[in-house]
């Protein structure tokens, strides 16, 4: 019997290393030896590709694999290069296409598209490299009240991030942020529960399943203390950013819940951390799915070309 030659592929020049080699060890860890012959392809922080410890092309990797199953987080991993180098190469490949993947790295974008389809969303304002930033602050705390958040416009987590409570930090968060990214998100913050929902294409014979909406807080709670009302707003949002964002097999969005303004959607992931800590398995774990039972999913998903 032919077993499935699964290429996962870790590591990565982001600055999401570590946890691109946690979620790959978890999947290569998973993945049935009956069915499937995982192959351990690492790619460095200098963006070398490695199989078997030897250095090689990614076309010399891609030629002795199946299918690709993309652990990598942050840039490279997660804004269509990766992507785009599996679409060159004819490479099935488990996750989102590298267009679809390229507007979900990008929270700007992410954002235009979330107010395109009317999907609730923080009000924000974009500053480029080359702004005044300073005039910029003056323009941005007339519009919005503090605190603010600033964040990296596109990163893959929440390095860069700061809530900025007084004016006079906010060039220093801004400073820190463009460490991260090119441009940079000024959002409205709002108080409330933070959540987070995963959605499966097809799992469980429904076209979008969606896992447990996990309370992200101060601790995380599986399932998270919404009420029925907000639990189901959240996994109809975390549907609609999926769908809306053109997405692949499956994602992570995150959310604010205010009581009394509703659900805010605040970002989707296109490539949710599998590691045991990271939130996606937990939440798989609360429904009775197995982390082996999920992978043979999405594996199935990419090789079929769904």
């Amino acid at each position: 019997m032919h077993k499935i030659r699964v290429g996962v592929i870790r590591g990565g020049p982001s600055n999401e290393y570590e946890v691109s080699l946690k979620t790959g060890a978890t999947v290569l860890g998973n993945l049935s030896t009956e069915k499937y012959s995982p192959r351990d392809i690492l790619i460095d922080r200098k963006g070398i590709w490695y199989m078997n410890g030897i250095s090689v092309l990614p076309h010399e990797a891609l030629t002795h694999i199946d299918v690709a199953f993309n652990s990598l987080h942050g840039h490279y991993g997660e804004d269509g290069k990766i992507q785009h180098i599996f679409e060159v190469h004819k490479i099935p490949f488990i996750g989102s296409g590298s267009f679809a993947s390229a507007i979900g790295m990008n929270k700007s974008f992410t954002k235009e598209v979330y107010r395109r389809e009317k999907i609730k969303t923080p009000q924000s304002r974009l500053i480029e490299a080359l702004a005044d930033v300073s005039k910029e602050a003056h323009k941005i705390f007339q519009a919005f009240p503090l605190p603010v958040i600033v964040k990296p416009s596109s990163s893959g987590s929440s390095m860069g991030i700061t809530i900025v409570k007084d004016f006079r930090d906010f060039d220093k968060a801004v400073s820190e942020a463009f460490k991260h990214s090119s441009s940079v998100l000024v959002e409205e913050f709002i108080k409330g529960k933070e959540a987070s929902c995963g959605v499966i294409e097809g799992y469980r014979d429904q076209e979008y399943y969606t896992l447990p909406p996990i309370e992200t807080c101060l601790e995380e709670i599986v399932p998270g203390n919404f009420s029925s009302l907000e639990k189901r707003e959240i996994e109809l949002l975390a549907i609609r950013a999926h769908k809306a964002l053109g997405l692949r097999h499956y994602s992570r969005s995150d959310f604010i819940v205010h009581p009394k303004r509703g659900v805010f959607i605040l970002e989707t992931n296109t490539v949710p951390g599998l590691a045991d800590e990271s939130l996606f398995p937990k939440a798989l774990k609360s429904v009775g799915a197995t982390m082996s039972h999920f992978l043979d999913h999405v594996i199935g998903l990419a090789i079929s070309g769904k």
